[in-house]
């Protein structure tokens, strides 16, 4: 029934989609960026992660009754060009390419970051130079190496969270590693209340807790290559709710009711504090060397997804053709060597400003993948409305709640992106987002990409 694009192959197997899927989500915004969330809406930070995953959910549905139904490379890009316009889908793909190149300078950050744990006397754009060739390679080697290294460090990822949970609910309940007293959860409302900084605590979190998100729609683009889309892309976007709940708002809550919100510093990851809490203390290398896997699976993730994206583009006639080929192995080389030549930019923004590049980065990187959050939502109401009642009936995945589940999500990232320009630190991104959307515009129309032939969607 579906078939590659030409030159891709379908070597991702089930269980590399279904880690996809979570490896995606949690990345530097969980283990990194929850720190900063927390200083900003105290032991509320639960509900911003609560209501922005319904709100990813929402979001996946609506993409994921699109790739089942066409499951192709280019994804929600491809999408929004056969059902918005060919303008559509150009400004759609070149934003996510734009957005996950500056995602993976968020992540080769956190890489140094991580191993200046490690080596403090080693330059950080030495380590982020070593995150882009290393996770590079993986990907030029074959669409199956990216997959069996996204695949082991999601496992990693999860083990670790399960295990702090566990161990955070038995320090809680029967004081384990507190001298058999138990902590309790009275910390998630003794200092200053459940919502300390009240409402705009809360508003304010919700950027960067959206940005913790921002990756899961991957899974889209992963289905071109998807061995059996019409199984594994269902079953992978079905369990993103779940996993929020338990990876997000469960490891959150052990955290917030360990030790008081307040003492939770911004400038390092909350989830080794809290392994020091328990009286691990020599665990906290082993924490480091998870966050450091989170962040490696994050750029191995987003090398992927500019490679499939510019050689999407490519075959859609909106970018150099010679990025539409691929070499014998199935994988787009030209596209991703590309790419990471421009990540290079990342790891000089390291060596310049090594403490700005990470707010910088989220602001700007939560503008464009709420873009693609809102082309895919657009997209999915037009696709719908343009099948006959027999085609909605033979959807194989549909989308709930439609169409109101669909207003009600655009609203919330409307409300979103206008507490990003309300808010100083966050207002860059209103500037550099809308910037480059028309920067983009004026390339379409100046290298008469508007007059040019799209080509014909891949079946």
């Amino acid at each position: 029934m579906h078939h590659s694009q030409p030159g891709l192959k379908r070597s991702l197997g089930e269980r590399h989609i279904r880690l996809m899927a979570l490896g995606t989500a949690i990345g530097v915004g969980l283990f990194l960026g929850s720190g900063e969330a927390i200083q900003m809406a105290g032991p509320a930070i639960m509900l911003a992660y609560l209501l922005g995953g319904f709100v990813v959910f929402v979001i996946m549905r609506a993409l994921g009754e699109m790739a089942v139904h066409n499951p192709v490379a280019g994804s929600f890009s491809r999408y929004a060009q056969e059902a918005l316009g060919p303008l559509a889908g150009y400004l759609t793909g070149w934003t996510y390419w734009f957005l996950w190149m500056v995602t993976c300078i968020a992540e080769i950050t956190a890489v140094a970051i991580y191993m200046g744990v490690w080596f403090p006397e080693v330059p950080r754009w030495i380590w982020a130079l070593a995150a882009l060739s290393m996770m590079g390679a993986v990907n030029l080697v074959a669409v199956k190496a990216y997959g069996e290294f996204e695949f082991w460090f999601a496992l990693i990822k999860v083990v670790a969270i399960i295990v702090m949970i566990i161990g955070g609910l038995g320090m809680i309940v029967f004081g384990l590693g507190n001298d058999g007293v138990p902590i309790g959860i009275g910390n998630l409302w003794r200092h200053g209340g459940f919502f300390p900084n009240g409402a705009q605590g809360l508003l304010t979190s919700l950027q960067m807790v959206m940005f913790a998100y921002i990756g899961v729609e991957l899974i889209g683009l992963a289905a071109g290559e998807a061995a059996k889309p019409e199984k594994s892309i269902p079953g992978a976007i079905n369990s993103v709710l779940w996993r929020i709940l338990i990876f997000y708002v469960g490891a959150l809550f052990v955290i917030l009711s360990i030790y008081p919100w307040h003492q939770i510093g911004a400038s390092g990851s909350p989830f080794v504090a809290t392994f020091e809490r328990l009286g691990l203390k020599s665990a906290a290398g082993i924490i480091n060397f998870v966050v450091l896997t989170a962040a490696l699976s994050s750029c191995n993730g987003g090398i992927f997804s500019t490679g499939r994206m510019l050689y999407n583009l490519a075959q859609q006639r909106q970018a150099p053709g010679v990025f539409g080929r691929t070499a014998s192995n199935g994988v787009p080389r030209l596209a991703l060597l590309v790419s990471m030549g421009i990540l290079l930019f990342g790891v000089l923004l390291n060596y310049l400003v090594p403490g700005k590049v990470f707010v910088w980065v989220t602001s700007i990187a939560t503008f464009g993948g709420i873009w693609t959050w809102i082309m895919i939502l657009l997209t999915q109401m037009r696709f719908r409305r343009n099948l006959s009642p027999e085609e909605r009936r033979q959807l194989a995945f549909r989308m709930p709640w439609w169409p109101y589940g669909s207003w009600l999500t655009l609203a919330f990232l409307a409300l979103v992106i206008g507490l990003m320009g309300y808010f100083p630190d966050t207002r860059i991104a209103l500037i550099v987002g809308p910037g480059w959307l028309l920067l983009l515009i004026a390339l379409y129309y100046g290298f008469g990409l508007a007059k040019g032939k799209a080509a014909a969607p891949v079946r």
